[in-house]
């Protein structure tokens, strides 16, 4: 019987989401029946935020971590460096933590202490983390696993619109449009349930646009597929606005009226004409002016970004290009039509706003800004003097780790860079050379296996909390049941560490409490949430940011009469295309790209723990096209090693006419032999810091 034909047993459960992706789909929760095992957790998906009820295989089998075997239960030591982790009570792990810090700063300074964050983590803990690193801590070394996903796409946001909300509308609007160009995502495998909002009906002259190397199931279900050289969006938006400027596209009163800078724009647009891109990129000149001529005849069309336009060394200017493409239609800030980008991480874009990211403070606010400074430091009862500056981006600060002058202890929660790090097998050689490693979370990932301190934290039935979806609508997670005996939430593992470094009162444990703050915090910030409660969440079926007090409404359409610039215009930015950082050559003749697949999620941490998903995904793979395997003499099924100048992974052949013949792809969800990061670029976005994860070069070797 499959889970969807089960009937729940009338008893009491919760109302909650998703522990995975963006989407926050709605679940309810309930204890198992009493047949079954007491710790068991039976799910069902639920309508919520304006969306019929619907769960991916992820989200049906989220409860069976809840009673694994594998969770950790209790905090663990490494007594000393070569010993195995033991078992400890929370105070000799609190201790030797507190002991670890105050050595590292007393040392080296409150710089030699950092802190690594994810998106994952409710508003609550990542505001919290936020504050223990600045208050407690007083360290600039903070930031977290956003820079992996959309900061990309957020640095373009904010520079043309003057504020990043990663969908700036509801989701709902996208079965609305009559266009939709994607690009550089596989919904079908990484957020199923939204795929019914491209796959709509649609009139005869409208339809799905995407850009993809890799023809995957949702390219297939697209009725144009621009399949591209990896590291080439660039190029193809540039062209893509030179085909609209020369065909009579552009609107031109939107464009007067609504925007500024696109007379420093259509001069670079002009040099990248059909044929020269299709040099560049691949893509027919034919089914360029295709792509133009259907979002421009479309009554209401949106142009949509993910990771495949991001994560480049120039994912910043990628993702401009394609915001300029929409403002040359006059899309953003137009009902049913507009940008956006779809947000990765369960609670990707409220991860970012409240102070977690190494630049900002919460709010959205910049961290360099006196007044934002001021006005934060007034909440938490400090001098702003007091807070530290911005710190380096999440690859610069793992590279960091113990040099001469870099931090000498790190505090990771919600995220496991071993695995999801670019060029990974240095992240393992940096995190050794740590004095300290202590490592938050619910199962022993293979950053907490490297740790010094281990400590147990609770899952997401287990506690309280919001999330902040890919549209900007903030939703809540209700608790079912405590955690076990011997595991904390994050709040209370915060709250701990602050006390036993003397600061007695800096952490709230109640997430109610803390949310609260989080509201005063943001208060009059871009992302203000001062009128945001659990109350309001409950009663309201979730809240749209900005929402300053409790008479407004939430702001679901953003941009309707303005942008969140002093001028109230969108800018155009100009952007030229570069190549990818590494190119192919003699030496290394096949570009890689890196993605995900349906049953598996991020890192891997939980879902490779879960049977079902194991079973499903069970291994890392080398997708290829077959005449590229010929002229290696590899067969489906064969052991391949993918080397690039960083080094090397393995893992069994995958033959597929649906990649480029030039392109192999690999899942990155996976550690060991198979893990896709040690080959990836570490190589930075200038704007962004977003690492090149998308395109590097390599070389095939049929494994004997």
């Amino acid at each position: 019987m499959k889970p969807w034909d089960r009937t729940l047993v009338d008893m009491p459960g919760v109302a909650t989401h998703c522990p995975y992706c963006a989407l926050q789909c709605g679940m309810e929760l309930r204890p198992a029946p009493a047949k079954a095992r007491p710790d068991q957790v039976e799910v069902a998906p639920r309508a919520a935020g304006g969306r019929r009820a619907a769960l991916c295989q992820k989200g049906w089998t989220a409860a069976e971590l809840l009673s694994s075997p594998e969770r950790l239960r209790t905090p663990l030591v490494r007594p000393s460096r070569g010993a195995a982790l033991r078992p400890a009570t929370w105070g000799e792990a609190l201790g030797m933590v507190a002991t670890g810090i105050a050595r590292a700063q007393e040392q080296s300074g409150p710089g030699a202490v950092a802190v690594l964050g994810g998106g994952g983590l409710t508003n609550e803990k990542a505001y919290a983390l936020g504050k223990f690193a600045r208050t407690v801590l007083r360290t600039p070394n903070i930031d977290y696993n956003g820079r992996f996903c959309m900061s990309s796409a957020a640095a373009a946001g904010n520079r043309a619109f003057g504020l990043d909300r990663g969908l700036p509308f509801p989701m709902a609007d996208i079965a609305e449009a009559d266009t939709v160009l994607l690009v550089g995502s596989n919904v079908a495998e990484t957020m199923p349930p939204f795929l019914r909002f491209l796959t709509a009906e649609r009139p005869g002259d409208g339809g799905l646009i995407v850009v993809d190397p890799r023809r995957t199931e949702t390219a297939a279900r697209a009725r144009l597929h621009l399949q591209l050289t990896p590291g080439t969006d660039l190029a193809l938006a540039l062209g893509l606005l030179h085909i609209a400027i020369v065909e009579g596209y552009v609107d031109r009163e939107y464009v007067e009226s609504r925007t500024t800078g696109f007379a420093d724009v259509r001069p670079i647009a002009m040099t990248y004409w059909p044929e020269r891109v299709e040099r560049l990129t691949g893509v027919p000149v034919a089914e360029q002016h295709e792509a133009v001529r259907l979002l421009a005849h479309a009554g209401r069309a949106m142009v949509l970004t993910a990771r495949g336009a991001e994560q480049h060394a120039k994912g910043v200017d990628t993702v401009s290009a394609f915001v300029n493409l929409a403002l040359a239609l006059g899309l953003p800030g137009t009902p049913g039509s507009g940008y956006g980008c779809l947000t990765g991480q369960g609670n990707g874009q409220g991860g970012r706003e409240h102070g977690q990211k190494s630049d900002q403070l919460p709010g959205y606010r910049s961290i360099e800004d006196p007044d934002a400074r001021a006005h934060v430091a007034a909440v938490w009862g400090v001098d702003p003097d007091s807070i530290p500056g911005r710190g380096p981006s999440a690859t610069e600060l793992l590279d960091a780790l113990g040099r001469p002058e870099g931090p000498r202890a790190l505090l990771v929660f919600g995220t496991n860079p071993v695995v999801s790090a670019p060029a990974a097998g240095r992240v393992e050689e940096r995190l050794a050379s740590l004095d300290l490693l202590v490592v938050a979370d619910l199962v022993l990932s293979e950053t907490a296996a490297l740790a010094d301190v281990v400590l147990p934290s609770a899952q997401w039935a287990e506690e309280d909390g919001t999330m902040t979806n890919l549209e900007g609508r903030v939703i809540r997670r209700h608790r079912l049941r405590p955690p076990p005996a011997q595991v904390r939430t994050d709040l209370e593992i915060l709250a701990g560490l602050a006390r036993a470094l003397g600061h007695d009162a800096a952490i709230d444990t109640d997430p109610e409490v803390v949310f609260g703050e989080l509201g005063r915090a943001s208060a009059g910030g871009v992302a203000d949430y001062a009128g945001i409660s659990y109350d309001r969440i409950d009663t309201e079926d979730g809240l749209f940011w900005p929402c300053p007090d409790a008479d407004h409404p939430g702001t679901p359409r953003m941009f309707l009469d303005g942008f969140a610039t002093p001028d109230r215009r969108a800018r155009f930015v100009p952007v030229d295309h570069r190549p990818a950082v590494e190119d192919i050559d003699a030496a290394y003749p096949v570009y890689l790209t890196t993605g995900r697949v349906r049953a598996q999620y991020q890192s891997g941490a939980q879902t490779r723990r879960v049977p079902t998903l194991a079973a499903a995904a069970p291994r890392a793979f080398v997708e290829l096209h077959p005449a590229l395997a010929e002229r290696h003499g590899i067969e489906d099924g064969d052991d391949v090693r993918v080397v690039s100048r960083r080094g090397s992974a393995v893992a069994p052949a995958r033959l597929t006419e649906s990649i480029r013949v030039d392109t192999v792809f690999m899942p990155f969800h996976w550690s060991g032999a198979g893990r896709a990061n040690t080959l990836t670029n570490p190589a930075l976005d200038p704007t962004s810091r977003m690492p090149e994860f998308k395109v590097c070069a390599v070389r095939l070797e049929l494994v004997a």
